[in-house]
């Protein structure tokens, strides 16, 4: 953001950048021109990834912490997983500004995710927050745009990027997209097997690579979900973040829980996986992890 007294003013209040069009939203592969992703520097800003529910306080107070605290944490919010985004994405915002941040709830369609004015609201941020609803939408507004780069460019400032439920599963590449494959699911329930190639995956954005988030884990009953996807695909590695509850992750990798359940790590990096016939294996690793514990990805199980 521009450093003048407008922009001040226009921190300290709800704003909205919206524009809406009765256009079907462009699909992925449009990027208009959009600038390349650049190599990542060293410094980076920390990841508060949360599975979902009511965030109790502490982690809400947390997250404008690590933006910089009261008077000059400045956070956008982007909303757009929500059909309803435009009204909790302003909601989000006054709740940070109650706690001493400059919040702005960004919201913006993909036609105009490249727009100059858009992207200009993100040059100063702090902290950049994504709202809870569908990760596909989410991922079909933003993904491959100049608002995408300039997110990760205030991420490797130093910026706290932090999302919610949708807003957890994107930052993780693969990304859940929450749909099942398969001839044999049973059309009653989901994931109702262990099953490889059952779970369908995308390109999320990319905060996280060597792991698989899935969210509201305990709560909705996900277990088969992830452990489908961690037997078959690589990482190999996965959290299950449950709602209420948060990884924290540091400039160091490590994984620090936060919040009122769990968190359950499945590490398939060294198991022995059989995939000839019904997907199985040995030496699984699980954590069941909860406030206050750390979990360090890089170290594998021997």
């Amino acid at each position: 953001m521009r450093n003048t007294s407008s922009t001040s003013t226009r921190f300290r209040r709800i704003a909205y950048a919206v524009l809406f069009f009765f256009a079907t939203v462009s699909t992925v592969g449009a990027t208009g021109g959009v600038v390349p992703l650049q190599a990542q520097p060293a410094r980076k800003g920390p990841l508060m990834i949360v599975g979902g529910g009511t965030q109790p306080p502490e982690l809400v107070s947390e997250f404008v912490r690590l933006a910089g605290g009261p008077g000059k944490a400045r956070i956008v919010v982007i909303a757009m997983a929500s059909v309803n985004g435009e009204k909790s994405g302003a909601s989000k915002a006054e709740d940070l500004i109650k706690l001493g941040a400059d919040a702005i709830n960004l919201w913006f369609t993909r036609e105009i995710a490249n727009d100059e004015r858009i992207v200009q609201q993100l040059d100063s941020a702090t902290g950049i927050w994504f709202g809870g609803g569908d990760q596909n939408r989410l991922t079909e507004i933003v993904r491959g745009t100049r608002v995408e780069v300039a997110i990760r460019k205030r991420w490797e400032s130093g910026a706290v990027v932090g999302g919610t439920s949708a807003g957890a599963a994107v930052l993780s590449t693969p990304m859940i997209t929450g749909t099942e494959l398969g001839d044999s699911r049973d059309t009653s329930e989901s994931w109702t097997r262990i099953e490889g190639g059952s779970v369908q995956v995308d390109s999320g954005f990319g905060f996280i690579t060597n792991a698989i988030i899935d969210q509201h884990f305990v709560r909705r009953k996900r277990s088969n979900r992830l452990l489908s996807l961690v037997l078959s695909s690589p990482p190999h590695l996965g959290a299950g973040i449950d709602e209420g509850t948060a990884i924290l992750v540091t400039a160091d990798g490590k994984w620090h829980i936060m919040g009122r359940s769990v968190v359950i790590v499945y590490d398939a990096r060294r198991a022995e996986i059989d995939k000839s016939g019904a997907l199985s294996a040995r030496g699984i690793r699980m954590d069941v992890l909860s406030n206050g514990m750390t979990f360090d990805p890089t170290n594998k199980p021997r």
